[in-house]
C-alpha cells in the first residue's frame, strides 16, 4: 500500500552477524549479575544438618499480616529456632522494617521465635534492614557480625550470602524450602530484577539508608 514503509531486516552477513552479537551481548549482560551470584554464594549454601556452627544467625524480614510474620518469614524463623535449639547458633539477629509506627517486623520476629523456645535475651532486632544490602552491612557496621550464618528463602539465599560477603562477613546460607505455589514463583522472578541491583550494591558499596552509631546488642547477647 501507499504511503506505508515495509520494515525491512538486515539482509548482509555483516548485518545479520551485528545482530547476533547484539542480542548475545545483551543476553550476556541480563545474566551476569545472577552468574555473579552463583559463583559466590553456590559454594556456601547449606542445610540446618550440615551448616558450620556460628555465633549469630541473621533473618531477613518477609512481611507482616495483621501484626504476624507472614508464611515464608515464619518458616524462616522456625529455621532460625532450629538452628539456635541444636547448638548451630548462639544468637539470632532479625532485621526487617520498622520504618512506620503500625510496622514493626523485628518485634514481630522476636515475639515469633520467643514463642518456639528461643530466650529473648539471644535475639538482638535491627529495625533498619529495608533491604539485603541493608541488613548485610548493617549486620557489619552496626553490630559487629564478622561471621553468620544467614536463613531465607531457597530464591533469596544467594543474594543474602553474595552481599553479605561483599559487606565483609562470613557467610553461609540454609535456604528455606517452600512448595511452588505463586508466591515461590513470583519470588523468583523477583530475583531476576533484584540481581542487578545487588552486583551495583556489591561494586559501589553505598551506605544503607540508615546507618547509625554502633550497638552492642549482639556482644551483650553472646556475653550471656
Amino acid at each position: 500500500m501507499r504511503g506505508i514503509r515495509r520494515l525491512k531486516w538486515p539482509v548482509s552477513r555483516r548485518g545479520q552477524r551485528r545482530l547476533v552479537q547484539g542480542t548475545v551481548l545483551a543476553c550476556v549482560l541480563a545474566l551476569a549479575p545472577a552468574t555473579w551470584m552463583h559463583a559466590v554464594a553456590d559454594s556456601r549454601l547449606r542445610t540446618t544438618a550440615d551448616v558450620p556452627a556460628r555465633d549469630v544467625a541473621v533473618v531477613f524480614g518477609a512481611g507482616l499480616w495483621k501484626g504476624r510474620p507472614t508464611p515464608y518469614l515464619a518458616h524462616r524463623l522456625d529455621t532460625a529456632a532450629a538452628l539456635y535449639r541444636d547448638g548451630k547458633v548462639k544468637v539470632v539477629l532479625v532485621t526487617g522494617d520498622n520504618s512506620r509506627v503500625e510496622y514493626d517486623e523485628p518485634d514481630a520476629m522476636r515475639g515469633y521465635l520467643r514463642e518456639r523456645g528461643v530466650p529473648d535475651g539471644r535475639i538482638v532486632s535491627d529495625f533498619a534492614g529495608f533491604d539485603t544490602w541493608d541488613s548485610c552491612v548493617r549486620a557489619k557496621k552496626i553490630f559487629g557480625v564478622d561471621q553468620a550464618v544467614l536463613v531465607t528463602q531457597g530464591f533469596h539465599i544467594r543474594r543474602a550470602v553474595a552481599l553479605c560477603r561483599a559487606a565483609g562477613i562470613d557467610a553461609y546460607g540454609v535456604g528455606v524450602d517452600e512448595p511452588r505455589d505463586s508466591v515461590w514463583y513470583y519470588g523468583g522472578a523477583r530475583e531476576l530484577a533484584a540481581a542487578h541491583k545487588a552486583a551495583l550494591d556489591a561494586a559501589l558499596k553505598p551506605d544503607p539508608r540508615f546507618l547509625g552509631r554502633q550497638e552492642k546488642g549482639v556482644t551483650e547477647a553472646l556475653g550471656r
